[in-house]
């Protein structure tokens, strides 16, 4: 049984019986009204994903629990054009380039943004060197942040960075840490949430903590500061890079993060905010406080490791600015 969504495909979980299959003939028998080979053109050219990791090689073996998710582009979607957007480009070679994101910005486009994405502004400062793997949606894409998270995003620039990246982000070795700033304080204050995370039974649109089903789920928390009952700073390290992983994570601690329209819980009426101005400025922020501070991977070509990491945006700054001057 699969469950589709005009042009999203979500396969069944793979059994025990099933693991190893190739990736192709897994899908063909989850998907029958699809023909294998369209299936096949359809992953070479960066329409299916597990979780938010993008998969390309047909041969792939599928492994137990994992949910595929393939897109089925509309025919008459426009390719993206470039556009000449600015780029905080914090690092580049003739195999990659890494990028801060900024909040606001969409990394690929989609129903109702097929401009001023991160992908636009690629295509115009990279011109035709980027990697095709990803189709014409996604060229150059291995792996994606919510359009309100800011921070740092790699992309390749060759087929075989592509790959070599995909395959990090698959096996879960790239190194990611988070900032983000929730409502509350953890409790315990630091540890690690191990969990199983699928969509929501409620809410096909949203993440869940699921007792059965969905798939293992690891963030290492630790809290940098506490600003007395109103919020705290965390610093969240994935192990596993599932969607929307922190925001459901820290919403299980009863902890969510603020401006997180989402997973937000009951109304915070009772947070002794301090102050109208604080009050006003936390429930009124923009986006979920959320900040890709580091990312850390072998160099898909040169073998070297590399480290990256960003500042805390101007928004997130001021609003720290403010819990720290309250507390």
């Amino acid at each position: 049984m699969n469950m589709s969504d005009n042009n999203i495909f979500l396969s069944p979980p793979v059994a025990p019986n099933q693991q190893g299959q190739r990736l192709d003939r897994f899908l063909s028998e989850c998907f029958k009204q699809i023909s294998r080979s369209q299936i096949q053109r359809l992953i070479a050219a960066g329409n299916l994903s597990c979780d938010d990791n993008l998969i390309v090689d047909n041969a792939f073996k599928v492994r137990c629990g994992d949910i595929y998710q393939l897109e089925i582009p509309e025919p008459e979607e426009a390719n993206p054009g470039p556009e000449d957007i600015p780029l905080d480009i914090v690092y580049e070679d003739k195999d990659l380039i890494v990028v801060n994101k900024p909040a606001g910005m969409t990394v690929h486009p989609a129903p109702g943004a097929y401009g001023g994405t991160l992908v636009n502004a690629l295509l115009f400062h990279c011109k035709d060197n980027l990697s095709g793997i990803g189709g014409v949606k996604r060229p150059g894409i291995v792996h994606r942040i919510d359009k309100d998270t800011s921070g740092l995003i790699v992309a390749a620039k060759n087929d075989i960075a592509h790959r070599g990246l995909c395959e990090q982000f698959f096996v879960h070795s790239i190194e990611r840490t988070y900032l983000a700033v929730v409502f509350g304080m953890p409790n315990p204050t630091q540890g690690r949430i191990e969990t199983q995370i699928g969509r929501s039974p409620y809410d096909r649109k949203k993440m869940a903590v699921l007792k059965t089903g969905g798939k293992a789920a690891i963030t290492n928390y630790k809290t940098l500061e506490i600003f007395g009952r109103v919020a705290s700073l965390v610093e969240c390290k994935l192990e596993t890079g599932r969607t929307h992983q922190i925001r459901v994570h820290m919403s299980s601690l009863g902890c969510n993060l603020i401006g997180d329209k989402v997973y937000e819980k009951a109304k915070k009426t009772s947070i002794p905010f301090g102050s109208d101005e604080l009050k006003k400025a936390v429930l009124s922020f923009p986006r979920q406080a959320l900040h890709a501070k580091t990312l850390g991977f072998v160099h898909p070509v040169s073998g070297a490791y590399m480290q990256f990491s960003s500042e805390l945006p101007d928004d997130m700054s001021q609003l720290l600015l403010m819990l720290r001057n309250q507390k």
